[in-house]
């Protein structure tokens, strides 16, 4: 028996030798484009084996944490749900920095003929027709919440509410535009950028909604060796260009500190 013990250790067998678990990471659904092209990079570089990512809006990112799913980080594109993961104690406070900055858009397809003029008193009804205006959910959906917020301060929303169409995340919008189910839409201008089948119509001013700002960081029970190392990379330069190819922007130092 001892000696079948000492060939099963001789030949790694046992759980002292188990290979480490994959790295996981919960990012908001906006980022899926920029965050694969960077985590590759980040893999070619140390040669580590690819982090599993789980894309997906981030307040069901935020519920899933908080009823115990595993992720070593967090990446919102909010600030309010990564506030509501910290009341709860879901991530380490001292590895939270704010990302990334962004835009939304109104969008159409690519071959549409519809031209909006942006600003105070914004009209959508006659675009629309008879179609509906596709948003991630108004409630609890960053994307959704921005476009809401930008609706209602330039006049548009009463007028709409009624034919907004509400998808469980920003890029599901997107898909709705993209495949002619909607003829309107709202997304960031990052998630406009990633596909080829729409077209931005306008930007929204910046002052009619609150910033778009992407916080990130490990969460508590994170115990993987690269957790830390993997966020410090994603706040240096490396990693940059593939997030502005996307259209995304770093914030200024204040808002790093948030």
């Amino acid at each position: 028996m001892a000696m079948a013990a000492a060939i099963g250790l001789v030949s790694g067998a046992g759980p002292a030798l188990a290979q480490p678990r994959d790295l996981v990471i919960f990012a908001a659904a906006s980022l899926k484009n920029a965050l694969d092209d960077a985590t590759a990079a980040w893999v070619r570089q140390t040669g580590k084996p690819v982090p599993k990512i789980s894309y997906a809006a981030s307040s069901a990112l935020a519920k899933q944490l908080e009823a115990g799913a595993p992720a070593d980080l967090f990446l919102s594109a909010d600030l309010d749900w990564m506030d509501y993961a910290a009341g709860k104690g879901l991530i380490r406070p001292d590895t939270r920095v704010t990302l990334l900055a962004n835009r939304i858009a109104l969008i159409a397809s690519s071959n549409s003929t519809a031209t909006i003029a942006m600003g105070a008193g914004l009209e959508l009804t006659a675009a629309l027709g008879s179609g509906r205006l596709a948003m991630a959910n108004v409630e609890s959906v960053p994307a959704g919440k921005y476009g809401k917020a930008a609706l209602e301060k330039l006049g548009a929303w009463d007028k709409v509410k009624d034919k907004v169409a509400q998808a469980d995340n920003v890029r599901a919008a997107l898909l709705l535009v993209s495949r002619g189910e909607a003829p309107l839409g709202i997304v960031y201008t990052t998630d406009a950028a990633a596909d080829p089948k729409v077209k931005v119509l306008a930007t929204f001013p910046q002052d009619s909604h609150p910033p778009i700002l992407y916080p990130v960081a490990v969460t508590r029970d994170s115990t993987h060796p690269d957790a830390v190392a993997f966020l410090t990379y994603l706040r240096s330069s490396g990693p940059r260009a593939a997030f502005e190819k996307q259209g995304f922007t770093v914030p200024n130092k204040a808002a790093n500190a948030t």
